[in-house]
């Protein structure tokens, strides 16, 4: 004997998505039986006419029992392939993503390539208005002797100006030495005038 429960799956087996086949196929033992106790030709035929609906309806039954199995098939396969497009399409998305996220990097390496690029030039710019090192040191070195020429310069405009200020005055006193031997000459002429004048004064008395 079955058990309960198999004898539920069993009728579920038979009976498919529940459109009545086991209803049919019971039937179809029924008409059978009919047909094989009929007494008469005509409920014969009638029971074989009943027999032949009833296999017609379960191969249509089966038919479209066969192509839902086949269209579930294909739907399983296109599943499949959906779900492996899909797959690949989501390995495309995440190398887009990773694509996206390089080109991002490398956006900004270019970016900050940029403005260290636009610093250079501002700096090179203000460095051509300067003139470069060896100019400057030869400059410097040019006004180094400048300057050491016209210290030596100073000097010498300093000596000669000493020198000129100790024959002035050598000068000055020269003068007021002569101009005191004038002074004192002076008056030794007055002195010796007035000595004459004195002198023919007394001898006229």
């Amino acid at each position: 004997s079955f058990s309960p429960d198999e004898v539920i799956r069993k009728r579920l087996l038979i009976d498919g998505d529940g459109a009545g086949d086991d209803r049919r196929i019971n039937l179809l033992v029924k008409s059978f039986i009919k047909w094989c106790n009929s007494g008469s030709q005509e409920e014969g035929y009638l029971q074989y006419q009943r027999m032949l609906s009833t296999l017609s309806q379960c191969e249509f039954s089966m038919g479209k029992t066969l192509l839902v199995y086949d269209m579930n098939l294909r739907e399983m396969e296109n599943y499949e392939k959906i779900y492996k497009d899909i797959g690949k399409h989501e390995k495309i998305i995440a190398a887009a993503h990773e694509k996206i996220s390089e080109c991002k990097k490398q956006i900004l390496q270019a970016k900050r390539i940029r403005k260290n690029r636009q610093e250079y030039d501002a700096l090179a710019k203000v460095i051509q208005h300067h003139p470069d090192r060896h100019e400057t040191l030869k400059q410097l070195e040019a006004l180094g002797k400048e300057l050491q020429n016209l210290s030596h310069i100073k000097e010498n405009v300093e000596d000669k100006l000493e020198l000129r200020r100790k024959q002035f005055h050598v000068l000055l006193s020269t003068i007021h030495e002569l101009q005191q031997t004038l002074e004192n000459d002076e008056k030794l002429s007055e002195a010796e005038e007035s000595q004459e004048t004195q002198m023919e004064t007394e001898t006229k008395q």
